[in-house]
């Protein structure tokens, strides 16, 4: 056992801390100005992750936005500064509950959070993405904003699975919005995993938002009344996942500028936070403009994994 690392849990589940099972995603930082290098590294990684390559006050801009609305729907604890976001205890967040709330509510605090639109959407972001694909880039319309609280991560998943009607090149682009521990719980990769194609075949041909329509739940996917059947999710157990996978997970103790890369089939996950703050991060997606894109993610109001997104098929 890593005698240096905290307890560290996924999904309530401790990892195993050992070197041969959890370790430091390794930094990119040494090939930023070689495109070249930097194509080959996330071709051996299925990632990239670049610390401190965002300007901090910047992303600090973000956080003060995102700190005031959380504090007006009264969900942190007056008793402390609005920008350390310690979540009220039995605060209401119910309201994130269905689906398709939670999404509106992501994307109107990101379309409201101008500091934020300028950050993922504009300047040194968009210029590393152009020399990335080579190409003009395109980013999706919708933004994801997650305000984690203390509790259970994001479950074990690819991105595929909820995004691929479009480039097989898109990107996902993870953004930390204030240090974050392991305590806290950020992000993980499982090493070696966007190189599972085969193994992990069935799952990565899945499409969350397609239904069967002679199955008896069908009417009420199409009316709206359950948004899907499968939530896209590869497992709930890391540590067997692992197992069965191979590899390591991978994470960091991020620090607020640092950013993480990664692919549609990359598997990923987040850590418990274990803490009374707020987790806030963001992702957000990008792909060359020449290619198709997806068109749940696009428009002023996309339609995300809403009624316009379902696709019927014969099971």
């Amino acid at each position: 056992m890593n005698a240096t690392l905290p307890r560290i849990l996924a999904h309530g589940y401790e990892l195993n801390a050992t070197e041969d099972s959890f370790g430091e995603l390794r930094r990119s930082d040494d090939v930023m100005t070689d495109m070249a290098a930097l194509r080959g590294r996330f071709a051996e990684d299925g990632y990239l992750y670049v610390p401190g390559f965002l300007d901090r006050a910047e992303v600090h801009t973000v956080r003060e936005h995102v700190a005031e609305t959380l504090a007006q729907k009264g969900l942190l604890d007056p008793a402390y500064p609005v920008i350390d976001m310690v979540k009220k205890e039995g605060a209401d967040m119910g309201f994130l509950a269905d689906p398709w709330h939670a999404m509106e509510y992501m994307n109107s605090i990101a379309k409201q959070n101008k500091a934020m639109q300028r950050l993922l959407y504009t300047g040194r972001i968009i210029r590393l993405f152009e020399g990335f694909f080579e190409d003009k880039v395109r980013h999706f319309d919708f933004t994801w904003v997650r305000t984690m609280g203390k509790g259970f991560g994001t479950d074990s998943h690819c991105d595929n699975v909820y995004m691929s009607r479009g480039s097989s090149r898109l990107c996902t682009l993870w953004v930390p919005y204030g240090d974050i521990s392991y305590e806290i719980g950020g992000l993980m990769i499982l090493e070696g995993s966007h190189r599972q194609d085969q193994v992990l075949k069935n799952y990565l041909n899945r499409d969350v938002d397609k239904y069967c329509e002679n199955r008896p739940e069908a009417e009420k996917i199409k009316s709206g009344e359950i948004p899907w059947t499968w939530g896209g999710v590869l497992s709930s157990n890391p540590c067997t996942l692992r197992a069965n996978l191979g590899g390591r997970w991978l994470s960091a103790e991020y620090r607020m500028g640092d950013i993480l890369i990664f692919g549609m089939k990359t598997v990923h996950a987040s850590l418990d936070n274990q803490t009374p703050y707020f987790r806030l991060s963001t992702d957000s997606r990008y792909q060359p403009a020449s290619d198709p894109i997806d068109e749940r993610w696009i428009g002023e109001h996309p339609v995300g994994h809403g009624r316009g997104a379902k696709k019927p098929m014969i099971c």
